[in-house]
């Protein structure tokens, strides 16, 4: 199985640099687990850091009950953010940087303390963060969406391996002290070319979006790793995704918590 794993986010690696998705994994070892999902995700890791990159926090995904049901997963995601995936607000990203790039609006969390361990409490998130600031999440997806034989969709497995689809960050420029809010009435109206696409609330987010960071510092401490001071962590999407094809504007209206906006060449 370990040949699998390092084939497998070579393979992945391989299609984020050429932009040519690859097959279904779980079409190509029907047994893989969850387990093998995040190892792949792991050799991921590692080949990026050998490359020179660096983490600079983590995503949550799939932390909406719309998005548990629509991939019959009863859990949220997780995956890593590294530097080259930084875009600022009202910037454009380059032609043909991504292959399917779609967005979802997020709260995120900038940290001022490591926070790990299997017993962290919101009390501990609440403590061990910055500020909180209106965010764009980029995804892509290394992956075919669905096997073009056999039209057997992508599963969460898939999407685990593929750093559970993330390809991009933006960060708003309002920055809020976490505990002068209630996040789950923090909300986005997104739209796209100037059209309302979504709308949404933090409640969302596991009842609040807190719960969510509580969630990732646990699962964390099963695999031996912590959020550390200065990471951002993308808290998970209160919209489904919207589509971004060439010439796309998004903006990202999160009202008095501010805005974020992106352009897709």
């Amino acid at each position: 199985m370990n040949d699998f794993h390092t084939e497998a986010a070579a393979d992945l690696l391989n299609a984020e640099e050429t932009r040519q998705q690859i097959g279904l994994l779980t079409l190509r070892n029907p047994e893989m687990t969850m387990d093998d999902a995040y190892e792949i995700q792991n050799a991921l890791h590692r080949a990026k850091l050998a490359a020179g990159r660096k983490v600079i926090g983590w995503k949550i995904g799939l932390t909406s009950k719309a998005m548990q049901y629509a991939l019959n997963i009863d859990i949220p995601d997780s995956g890593i953010l590294f530097d080259d995936m930084v875009f600022e607000t009202g910037s454009t990203v380059p032609a043909g940087r991504f292959i399917q790039p779609r967005i979802e609006a997020e709260i995120a969390f900038v940290m001022k303390a490591s926070l790990s361990g299997g017993d962290v409490t919101p009390e501990d998130v609440i403590a061990a963060t910055d500020y909180v600031v209106p965010s764009i999440e980029i995804l892509d997806t290394r992956i075919q969406r669905a096997d073009p034989e056999t039209g057997k969709a992508r599963t969460v497995l898939d999407t685990i391996s593929d750093n559970a689809a993330n390809a991009g960050i933006v960060l708003g420029m309002e920055r809020h002290a976490l505990d002068a809010l209630d996040l789950r009435w923090v909300g986005a109206i997104t739209s796209r070319d100037g059209e309302v696409e979504e709308t949404g609330l933090g409640a969302g987010v596991l009842n609040d979006p807190i719960e969510s960071v509580v969630w990732l510092a646990r699962r964390m401490s099963n695999y031996g790793q912590s959020i550390e001071a200065g990471h951002v962590i993308l808290s998970g999407s209160f919209i489904r995704p919207v589509e971004c094809p060439s010439g796309t504007r998004i903006d990202a209206d999160f009202g008095p918590f501010g805005s974020v906006n992106i352009n897709f060449a």
